[in-house]
C-alpha cells in the first residue's frame, strides 16, 4: 500500500474519531429527555455525521500530506557534473601531416599483429614501438611550426614535416613487405637480414 493511500485512510480515521468525539460531546452536553430506546439512532446517527464531517476533510488532508511525503522520501537525482570541454588542436595544415603519420603509425601496429607469434615478431614489435617514438617528434615539429606562426608550404619546418609524412609512408610500405615474407618463414634465422635492414629504415626525426 503506497504513502498516499496511508495516509488518505489515517486522515479520515483521525478525522471520524475527532467529530465523532465533538458531535457526542455536544449530545450529552444538550439536556434531552429522549427515551432509552433511541440511544441506538443517536449512535447511529452520530457515526453518520462524524463520518460525513470527519472522515472525507480527513481524507482529503491525509492525501495531501501523503503526497508530501512521498516528494519528501523519493531521492533526489544528483545532477550530473559539467566536465570542462577538451581544449581541441585547430585543425590546420600541421594537422593534416600530423594525421598522416599517426594513421601509418596505427596501420604499422595493425599489420605487426597479424604476424604469427615467433621472436622475429617480437623484433618487429620493438621496431614498431620506436616508431611510436619518432612520432611524437612529429608532433613537436608541427608544433615548432605552429609557434612560428608559419603558413607558408616552402618554410623549412613545414618541408622537413613534409618529408616525415614521406617517411612514415615509405616504412609502413616496408613493414608490411617483411611482415608478408614472415607469413612463410617467421624464423628468427629466416627474417633476421630483413628485420636488420627496415630497422636502419626507421624515421630518424630527432638524429
Amino acid at each position: 500500500m503506497g504513502i498516499v493511500v496511508r495516509s488518505a485512510l489515517w486522515g479520515a480515521a483521525i478525522g471520524t474519531l475527532l467529530m465523532g468525539a465533538f458531535v457526542t460531546a455536544v449530545d450529552l452536553a444538550v439536556p434531552s429527555d429522549k427515551p432509552p430506546s433511541s440511544a441506538f439512532i443517536t449512535i447511529l446517527a452520530i457515526l453518520v455525521v462524524a463520518f460525513m464531517t470527519g472522515a472525507i476533510p480527513g481524507a482529503v488532508v491525509g492525501t495531501g500530506v501523503g503526497f508530501i511525503r512521498r516528494s519528501v522520501q523519493q531521492p533526489r537525482q544528483m545532477p550530473r557534473p559539467m566536465h570542462p570541454p577538451v581544449p581541441q588542436q585547430p585543425y590546420d595544415m600541421w594537422s593534416d601531416l600530423v594525421e598522416r603519420c599517426a594513421a601509418s603509425t596505427r596501420r604499422v601496429a595493425a599489420a605487426v599483429q597479424t604476424v604469427p607469434n615467433s621472436a622475429a615478431k617480437d623484433w618487429l614489435w620493438r621496431i614498431s614501438g620506436q616508431l611510436t617514438k619518432e612520432l611524437d617528434d612529429v608532433r613537436g615539429i608541427a608544433e615548432l611550426g605552429r609557434a612560428l606562426g608559419a603558413v607558408d608550404r616552402q618554410h623549412p619546418v613545414y618541408q622537413r614535416l613534409l618529408k616525415a609524412t614521406h617517411d612514415f609512408h615509405q616504412f609502413e610500405n616496408e613493414v608490411g613487405r617483411v611482415a608478408l615474407q614472415m607469413f612463410d618463414h617467421p624464423e628468427l634465422d629466416e627474417a633476421r637480414t630483413h628485420l636488420e635492414v627496415l630497422e636502419k629504415q626507421l624515421p630518424q626525426l630527432s638524429a
